[in-house]
């Protein structure tokens, strides 16, 4: 069986508070990124919880009349419960090793754990092409596990939006970015 899942990373937003809303551009692209992904068959919506997240992906599913539907295992990845001033080191180092764990926070491991899970659970259904909105953090622990050439750089790279594909045949796994900011 083929699964298709477009992972799309939020657009640009005024924080990282799960309620923080996108900016006046982050609206600007949502609506650019409805249009871009207008002529894509989609069958699910799946986002995280977090407002930027359904912000992002709401013009497209009100112009395709498709529910979003809510995971909280897509939220972005908490690296701790402490602030560091050297967060970008911290984080960083948990690409090296996947198991760090700062206090109150998930390794690498565990986040990646949660955002397969999800992968799994849309290759189980009947789910041919599927979105899933989530977060920068947790999308590129997604696609390490796909590729571990995708680390901490990779993560750098990103843009706000983002939209990769994943196809899923049987026993095989690829991506690629769509989306060229």
């Amino acid at each position: 069986m083929n699964t298709n899942i477009y992972i799309i990373r939020h657009c640009e937003a005024e924080g990282q508070s799960s309620d923080s809303p996108l900016t006046e551009k982050g609206f600007i692209q949502a609506n650019e990124l409805s249009d871009f992904l207008s002529d894509r068959k989609v069958d699910r919506i799946i986002s995280s919880p977090f407002l930027r997240a359904i912000q992002t992906i709401k013009p497209f599913a009100e112009n395709k009349n498709i529910e979003i539907e809510m995971d909280s295992r897509l939220s972005e990845r908490v690296l701790s419960s402490s602030f560091f001033p050297d967060w970008m080191d911290k984080l960083e180092a948990t690409f090296r090793r996947m198991d760090l764990k700062y206090e109150g926070g998930e390794s690498s491991n565990e986040a990646m754990n949660r955002i397969v899970e999800v992968v799994n659970d849309i290759v189980a259904s009947d789910s041919k092409n599927t979105i899933i909105v989530a977060h920068g953090g947790i999308i590129s622990l997604l696609l390490n596990h796909y590729d571990n050439n995708f680390g901490f750089e990779q993560w750098k790279g990103l843009s706000n939006p983002d939209v990769y594909l994943l196809r899923l045949t049987n026993n095989n796994a690829n991506y690629k970015r769509l989306w060229k900011g």
